[in-house]
Order: C-alpha cells, then sequence, then structure tokens
C-alpha cells in the first residue's frame, strides 16, 4: 500500500485553536500512521485578514503540540503566478466568465427569481453576469469596475462528463459541483480563490490524501472537477467530523478562551491539549 501524502493548510487570519488542533491532528496521524509524509501549508492569499504574526503564530503552536512536518512550508502567496497560470488555461477553454455583481446585486437577482436554493456558502448564485456579451464583459473591466472570475460550471461538466471521488468514512462519492454553483475563482487583485489554490497546491505537493472537516464536504465537488479540468491526479478524502465544545458549537478564531496560545499561557501541557483535540480522529 502506498504511503500517505497528507497535509495541514490553516489560514493565518487568527491563533490556532482547539478545531484546528483537532483536524492538524487527524492529518497527521494518518501520515505517520502509514509511514507517509505530513505537509504543511499556509493559504494566505486574502490580503486583508491575513497576517505574518499569525504565521508565525501557527508554526510556534504545532512545534509546541510535537505535530512535526516534512518540507518546506508552502505559502500561497509566494506562487501567485503558478494559480493565474491555472486560471488562463480554464479560461482559455472558455469556462469562465467576470462576474461584477455586488453581494447585494445578488440577494436583489435571486429575490427576483422567486428564491434559489442554498448551498453551504449561502445562496447560489444566479448566473447573472453568465449572460452579459464579450464587449459588455471587456468594457466593463477595461473601465476599471470590480469583478471575480467564476466557474462557468455547467459548462465545465459539460466538458468534462461525470466524475466522481471517494471519502474514506461516506465511501464513493459522485461528483455535483453544481451543489455550489458558478464559484469564484480569482479577484480582480487576487489572482485565485481558495478552490482554485487548494486543488493546483494539492497537485503540486503531493498530497494524495486530503483530511478536512466536513464543512468542506461540498467543496469537494468542486475541486474534483477542477482538477479534471486542469489534468491532476485525484487524492482519496477523509472529511472528519468537527470538533465542538459542550454546547455543540464548533470552535472558532473568535473564542480566544480556547486558542492553544491561551491554554499554553494558562499552564496546559501539550499531551492534555493534544487528548483534548484528539475527539473522534
Amino acid at each position: 500500500m502506498d504511503r500517505p501524502v497528507t497535509r495541514f493548510a490553516p489560514s493565518p487570519t487568527g491563533r490556532l485553536h482547539l478545531g484546528h488542533a483537532h483536524s492538524a491532528l487527524a492529518g497527521w496521524r494518518a501520515a505517520r500512521d502509514g509511514g507517509g509524509r505530513f505537509l504543511l501549508r499556509i493559504e494566505d492569499i486574502d490580503p486583508v485578514r491575513c497576517r505574518p504574526e499569525f504565521t508565525d503564530g501557527i508554526l510556534e503552536d504545532l512545534a509546541w503540540l510535537g505535530l512535526d512536518w516534512d518540507g518546506p512550508v508552502r505559502i500561497q502567496s509566494q506562487h501567485l503566478a503558478t494559480y493565474r497560470a491555472a486560471l488562463d488555461r480554464l479560461a482559455d477553454a472558455g469556462l469562465t466568465y467576470p462576474c461584477f455583481c455586488t453581494r447585494r446585486d445578488i440577494q436583489t437577482e435571486i429575490a427576483r427569481a422567486g428564491g434559489a436554493p442554498h448551498g453551504s456558502e449561502g445562496p447560489l448564485y444566479p448566473g447573472t453576469c453568465r449572460r452579459l456579451s464579450p464587449g459588455e464583459r471587456q468594457g466593463r473591466m477595461a473601465a476599471g469596475e470590480s469583478w471575480a472570475m467564476r466557474l462557468d460550471v455547467a459548462a465545465a461538466v459539460a466538458r468534462t462528463g461525470r466524475l466522481e471521488w471517494r471519502d474514506r468514512r461516506r465511501g464513493p462519492q459522485a461528483a455535483r459541483p453544481e451543489c455550489l454553483g458558478d464559484v469564484v475563482l480569482a479577484r480582480k487583485d487576487v489572482p485565485t480563490s481558495y478552490h482554485l489554490a487548494v486543488t493546483v497546491d494539492d497537485a503540486i505537493q503531493g498530497v494524495t490524501l486530503v483530511t478536512r472537516g466536513v464543512d468542506l464536504f461540498e467543496a469537494t465537488h468542486v475541486h474534483r472537477l477542477l482538477q479534471a479540468l486542469l489534468g491532476l491526479p485525484v487524492p482519496e478524502w477523509d472529511h472528519h467530523p468537527l470538533l465542538t465544545d459542550a454546547a455543540g458549537r464548533r470552535y472558532a478564531k473568535r473564542d480566544r478562551a480556547v486558542t492553544l496560545a491561551a491554554m499554553r499561557a494558562a499552564g496546559m501541557t501539550p499531551d492534555a491539549v493534544r487528548a483534548l483535540a484528539a475527539g473522534s480522529v
């Protein structure tokens, strides 16, 4: 059996909390138990919310927990040209389009249409700008309007046909990328988004097992589509349950009392925190 390559890929928008430790531990154990490799990636493509001191904190917290990683840390903001090249390939294939809608525009369009199904990221985009002519798109971009580049999911699915992927807990899955609609792949100021960057990075880093929370299960349908469009290898996934507090609420970065830094300052040992973080890993 091949040795697994897993990864932990946090965004440096705050200090790590118990939920992060739970996810990191899942990937670390899968790699170490299988004699494989555990990689660390910093997903810092958001120039507004990501801060270098939080990156330093991530490295500090993982080292304190005793979760070592293999090879250099991949910093997404240092590889924007790579993501732009992938975006250009999709654009050249006619599978993307610029969207000029604001959040309010999208809500208004949905209300006018009598409602639309909701995905895990809120209301699905109704495809307003998909209907713009090439000339109008070019004119609005040349005029300096803000835009986001979206994936034309219907056209992409027509290109790839039926796709499948496998989750270790739920078994084989038929890909349903339409569940998230025409997702954003890039913005005017940043040539990538989470969906595009994570798909490209997992392939570049040779990840064979993606361990992450069940809250990202639907996103995997889109990532499987992008892999097919870009000719990338297909890993296996393991979407683990989220770690929650006594009230059943998922941990969040706003819960400062449960950050690993706060626990360390309160005198807790790495072994104690790892026991709390293990949960159902």
